[in-house]
Formats: C-alpha cells, structure tokens, sequence
C-alpha cells in the first residue's frame, strides 16, 4: 500500500511538472511525421494481465508490423525527432500515466510483450507477481541494448537466448531482495545514465 501511495503521489507531481513538456513532445511529433502522438503496445502486468503501455510514438505509422524489437541507432522505422526522444528516454515519459492507472510502478521488471513471455520458464514467470516498473536493474544494464541487437546475425534469437534471460535473471534477484532503499538506487542509477 506504501508503495502504491508513493507511485500515485509522484506520478501526479511528475505529470503536473512535465505537463508543459509533454504539450511541447506532442506538438512536435505531431509537425514531424503523420500518426498520433502516442504509441499504445499491449503488454503483459501484474498476475499475467494485459495493459495498453503508452509511449510517445517515435516510429512511422504501422511500424510494429514489421517486427517487435528495434535494431540499432539506425532502424529506418524510427523517425528522426524519435531517434532524439529515445535517446533522451523522453518517449517513456507517458507511461507515467500506466503509474498512475496502477499498470505499473516506477520500480520493477519492464513490462514484455506477450510474445516473449510465452517463453517464459516456470521460475521466470515470477517477475509477474508484481506490477511491472518504468525502470529496473535489467534496463540499466542494458541500456545499449538495441545497439547490441544491431550487431546480432539474427537479432531476435539473440534477444531470446541471451538478452531475455540474463534481463530475467537480474528481475529474479530484484524481486527476492527488493526495498525502498534499492528502488531509490535503481531510480538514481537510471537518472544517472539518461543525464550522462
């Protein structure tokens, strides 16, 4: 319950913050290319449920059609003002309404599609026995992760075979030790690396 009143109180003071920001994101990718200004994925939460994830839509229209996971600084699907807001980690600001909806809480595992979590061991489904989180241990170690894919022969068995599990594994361990004291840590640590 603690945790919950901490991610409706600052998801509402972060949205009333960056109100003026989120008007100004919008106008731009509205001028830039044709689409709405969000991006809405189906995701898999809390206890194996779906929720529509909001991001800030950074690729041209349809784009998911032709494959779910983004190859390298380059990908011609992604828009230019998009290859800035991902830089940024802009284009995950809207999920602060997922926050606020009680999606998601702004410490713990990202939320997959369920694509991947069919793949999902009996062990590994136990990231979904919390809400997933706008950031984790996993999206720190892997913030370089579509570059990495870029470099892959085959991206997606890369993604499954490597990337998937050991970002699994860093969940596993978050979940089974996590507190206030690591979620602040996780939190600064993301701050950190989006500032530098």
């Amino acid at each position: 319950m603690c945790r919950r009143l901490f991610d409706i109180m600052l998801s509402l003071l972060a949205l009333a913050i960056l109100l003026p920001a989120f008007l100004a994101i919008s106008l731009v990718i509205s001028l830039s290319s044709p689409g709405g200004v969000f991006y809405r994925q189906k995701r898999v939460g809390k206890h194996n449920k779906d929720f529509s994830l909001l991001k800030f839509r950074t690729m041209k229209r349809d784009s998911d059609k032709k494959g779910l996971l983004t190859i390298g600084r380059q990908d011609p699907r992604v828009t230019a003002t998009g290859r800035w807001l991902r830089k940024h980690k802009l284009d995950e600001l809207p999920q602060l309404i997922n926050i606020l909806a009680g999606d998601m809480s702004f410490v713990g595992p990202r939320p997959e599609v369920r694509k991947y979590v069919e793949m999902y061991t009996g062990e590994q489904k136990e990231v979904l026995t919390v809400r997933p989180g706008l950031t984790d241990l996993a999206s720190i170690q892997y913030i370089n992760e579509n570059e990495l894919l870029a470099e892959s022969k085959d991206p997606e068995k890369t993604y499954i075979e490597k990337i998937m599990p050991d970002k699994l594994k860093l969940n596993l361990e978050y979940i089974r030790n996590r507190n206030a004291l690591t979620d602040l840590r996780i939190v600064l640590i993301t701050l950190g690396k989006i500032l530098r």
